[in-house]
């Protein structure tokens, strides 16, 4: 697919041919023997700094072989707020902000980009950057639609790049479950229940005073005008189905994301999604082995697994207490390098080897969650054909598998 993202003089000169780098300060980069060489340092850009944004830099910050030079984000108090945070972790002023990505992906001395913006903007703000040199770090969700989801793995895969999801809790949090039902704990799994939020909806708000320092129409981008209130910005957005998939999306990235992975099934997806019956409040997906998946309805926290031998939790046990049982001693690979999923993608930066929640893993998770909204939404059963990424026999549900954008923004 080809990426337009052109706007009339944007970066005339920058990208010419034989334009030089823009230069990084030796102060930036730290005194010699405290830190990494410049030559032997990974630079950093920061797109979209607030909320999850900021956790996420300071993640980064922590490690020393990496160098954070430039900040973006369309909220001037989230921008400067972020840039202090970082001058102050290297002890000077060099950290660049800007209010439009295209600055920092196609800025040639940074080698990767931590993409923190809201949903709506993941797959423009990842693929620009990806065919711009750049290997990423994406929050999760990672797209905002199932179309966008295989286009990111076909430009991750197209020009070789890193590109790493960001829900750290699929093996942080779960890794007990992983053991369990792939060291066989619990028999051959039958039934999975994951409790999380449900979809978003059309969230219309009335028009209020843009914040100074706001820029608006660029935090909207490719999503379909709407006036600004504070309901969508800096949090709530997650409701709104133009911005986001709301929980199924949000925490489903993490929960389905930790039951996909537990059952070994995240190199394909359902064949069948249900809308909710007398017997299930949530939809339910049925898998091509037989395991059905069930958006809410379980009894042991996030994650409830039924085998054939046993369930865990088992009824009426908490979580915390099902976890006091030692998991079955398998090695199930998961994070490289060290530092969690921070440290597992810079791993794979320097050796170029598919992170942990590379993103074609991360497709295949929101892949289940749309189709949970799709099927929400139409209140009707879904045929899905995992291979193809089609929904068999219904026009009217495909046109939910992508959405227009607003112009000039396209994919």
């Amino acid at each position: 697919m080809a990426i337009n993202l052109s706007r009339r003089g944007f970066l005339k000169g920058m990208l010419a041919a034989g334009a030089a780098p823009y230069f990084v300060s030796a102060s930036a980069l730290g005194a010699a023997g405290e830190r990494p060489s410049p030559s032997n340092r990974l630079v950093m850009g920061c797109i979209g700094v607030g909320g999850q944004g900021s956790g996420d830099m300071g993640g980064f910050l922590s490690f020393d072989e990496l160098q954070v030079v430039a900040i973006c984000d369309v909220d001037v108090n989230q921008r400067e707020n972020a840039k202090k945070r970082v001058d102050g972790k290297y002890g000077d002023a060099g950290c660049a902000t800007f209010k439009d990505f295209r600055e920092i992906t196609r800025r040639p001395d940074i080698d990767m980009i931590l993409c923190a913006t809201p949903d709506h903007w993941h797959a423009l703000v990842t693929i620009d950057a990806m065919k711009n040199g750049k290997d990423v770090y994406c929050e999760k969700p990672e797209c905002l639609t199932i179309r966008e989801g295989r286009a990111m793995v076909e430009t991750a895969r197209r020009y070789g790049r890193v590109f790493s999801g960001g829900s750290q809790r699929v093996w942080g949090d779960y890794n007990w479950f992983h053991r369990m039902v792939r060291g066989g704990a619990i028999g051959d799994v039958k039934e999975v229940w994951v409790n999380v939020g449900g979809p978003s909806d059309e969230m219309i708000r009335p028009a209020e005073p843009v914040p100074e320092g706001m820029d608006w129409d660029m935090w909207l981008g490719p999503a379909p005008y709407r006036p600004y209130n504070k309901a969508y910005h800096p949090f709530n957005w997650r409701g709104c189905r133009d911005f986001s998939g709301g929980g199924m999306t949000d925490w489903g990235a993490h929960g389905f994301g930790g039951a996909v992975f537990a059952c070994n099934l995240q190199a394909t997806g359902p064949v069948e999604v249900l809308p909710p019956d007398a017997d299930n409040k949530g939809v339910t997906y049925v898998y091509a082995n037989g395991i059905r998946m069930h958006h809410g309805g379980g009894w042991g926290g996030l994650l409830s697994f039924k085998g054939t031998k046993r369930e865990i939790p088992a009824r009426g046990q908490k979580e915390d207490e099902a976890r006091k049982e030692a998991p079955p001693d398998i090695l199930i690979q998961n994070y490289r390098g060290r530092g969690g999923i921070f440290g597992d993608f810079l791993h794979c930066v320097k050796t170029r080897e598919r992170p942990f929640r590379d993103i074609e893993l991360g497709h295949r998770t929101t892949t289940v969650c749309h189709l949970g909204n799709i099927c929400y939404w139409l209140k009707r059963p879904l045929k899905w054909d995992p291979v193809k990424e089609e929904i068999v026999g219904d026009d009217e549900a495909n046109r939910w598998l992508d959405r227009p954008k607003r112009a000039p923004w396209r994919i």
